[in-house]
């Protein structure tokens, strides 16, 4: 039985209902249509009592900063701009970070994160509106408003609405593995997986239903086919466009190139096959669509940081009895 894994979210004066609601719909464990993650939520606020909200009333905080020292992540979700973070907040927010915490400052909670000097030299995202008064506010950050997540391992930011969804998602994707993130997304009905180097700004809506247009029906047809081989010419033709058009519209609609996008989705199909099958490292990467084991490695040490092996041991639960388990080949 592992131990929980604990969230601190801080509430303050003001702050929006939905951004601290949001930490707490991902993270919650049970009840409901959610699944079990192991995650146990505090909210907490540097005065403990009623804090009212921006939503015209309060809700009642029973737990201190104190709470911050018993975390496994700290949240700071989005904050209010105009108002200068105290010492004791900043200080509760370096002191669970030294003590090996993560760190996370979902959209405008970004300016916390920053005042805490925890993500000095690195990356740090936020809503594009906001990015310009963050740079010039703290320029020992890099400031990203294109992305929808910076993931520095310790210290995590997000844009705005939305993207704190998609961030916190992310998180219980690399904490607990890919299947339970794509149950916890399917019971908040959101879509399983937005890659993090997706651009904040989307100009085309995604249509309303699948079939609505021929781009749509595309994207379907490659989910469909991820283990086959996809020809740009060949997907661009599915969707009666020239390749060029194709790929314009592509970025337009999913903020990502096809390529990318078709990676993200065989790295999501692996993982979740990793995590819930039996099947050898060279099936996976077959039915993943990447032909070999040996692509498959590379894929994960690139863009995962870890192998196949290593992550199905971190993620799946132990298999069924006289199962058969992948024992060859290097990890």
């Amino acid at each position: 039985m592992q131990p929980r894994h604990r969230v601190a979210v801080l509430a303050f004066d003001g702050i929006s209902p939905f951004h601290l609601a949001v930490p707490s719909a991902v993270f919650a464990s049970g009840g409901g249509s959610a699944p079990v993650t192991g995650y146990e939520v505090t909210v907490c606020a540097e005065r403990p009592g009623a804090v009212p909200t921006a939503g015209g009333y309060a809700v009642v905080v029973e737990h201190g900063l104190e709470a911050f020292a018993a975390a496994d992540t700290v949240v700071v979700p989005s904050w209010d701009t105009a108002v200068e973070p105290s010492d004791v907040l900043l200080d509760a927010v370096r002191t669970a970070h030294a003590r090996g915490a993560r760190v996370v400052g979902l959209c405008l909670g970004a300016f916390v994160v920053a005042a805490s000097g925890v993500a000095d030299g690195r990356e740090v995202a936020t809503h594009w509106h906001a990015a310009d008064r963050l740079r010039r506010r703290y320029p020992a950050v890099a400031v990203r408003d294109d992305v929808l997540w910076c993931d520095d391992g310790d210290v995590v930011t997000s844009a705005g609405v939305a993207s704190a969804l998609d961030c916190c998602l992310h998180l219980v994707r690399r904490d607990l593995g890919a299947d339970l993130a794509a149950r916890v997304a399917r019971s908040l009905v959101l879509a399983p997986h937005r890659d993090g180097n997706q651009g904040q700004f989307i100009p085309a809506p995604v249509a309303e239903h699948a079939g609505d247009d021929a781009l749509d029906r595309a994207l379907a047809w490659a989910e469909q086919h991820l283990d086959e081989p996809v020809d740009l010419d060949a997907w661009a033709g599915a969707a009666h466009l020239a390749r060029r058009t194709f790929t314009r519209q592509f970025r337009e609609r999913t903020g990502t190139s096809p390529g990318r996008w078709l990676l993200t989705q065989r790295l999501a199909r692996a993982r979740v096959l990793l995590e819930t099958t039996d099947l050898g490292v060279e099936e996976v990467a077959r039915r993943s669509g990447f032909g070999t084991a040996v692509t498959l490695r590379q894929h994960f040490a690139t863009h995962l940081a870890t192998s196949p092996r290593r992550h199905r041991q971190a993620f799946r639960a132990e298999p069924a009895a006289g199962a058969a388990v992948d024992v060859g080949g290097p990890a």
